[in-house]
């Protein structure tokens, strides 16, 4: 029989994952290892290598296409976000016009971006990359967006249809990108 575990919002898990997030910031051991670094909803630590060139060059462009087609907003990468598991590293993520200052100043959003993308890479499995969807969604995200290995872009939404040709919130953005 499958494990189902039920994930519940709260503010103690926000402020536990906001504790844990600046912990880890000021480890000065931490900050010289090469990996991008995520935690789980005990705060345990979970790392991975750097993503390989063609992600970096896929993240670049989505980021740059939505700096042209959405100036007035706000476009991170690897930005991160305490959801209900954890804190999550997003690879592009665009926050509405007004949530400038959270861009500029929170170590750790507490509110999902959005639009937050996810560029999958050869180590990603499904049910990861579903996971991460529904606790960005969770975390307040208004679309995830993730982008396959060849460029093709699909658009989630919490709301039926839950898959759609295209975003509502930038409906100019290609669904295919070239790195």
């Amino acid at each position: 029989m499958p494990l189902t575990i039920q994930l519940h919002p709260s503010e103690n898990q926000t402020a536990f994952n906001l504790k844990r997030w600046r912990e880890l910031l000021a480890d000065p051991e931490l900050a010289r290892l090469p990996y991008r670094v995520e935690t789980d909803r005990h705060g345990h630590i979970l790392m991975s290598p750097p993503p390989a060139p063609p992600h970096g060059k896929k993240q670049n462009r989505i980021g740059t296409l939505l700096e042209q087609i959405l100036p007035n907003g706000h476009v991170v990468t690897e930005c991160p976000v305490s959801t209900p598991d954890g804190v999550k590293a997003i690879d592009v993520a665009w926050l509405a016009p007004e949530r400038g200052q959270e861009a500029d100043t929170e170590t750790c959003l507490t509110r999902a971006p959005e639009i937050c993308v996810e560029i999958l890479s050869p180590s990603n499995t499904a049910v990861e990359i579903d996971e991460k969807i529904a606790l960005y969604f969770e975390a307040g995200a208004r679309e995830v967006w993730i982008c396959q290995q060849d460029g093709t872009l699909k658009f989630h939404f919490s709301s039926p249809p839950k898959i759609r040709e295209s975003s509502e919130l930038c409906p100019q953005f290609p669904p295919l990108i070239s790195s």
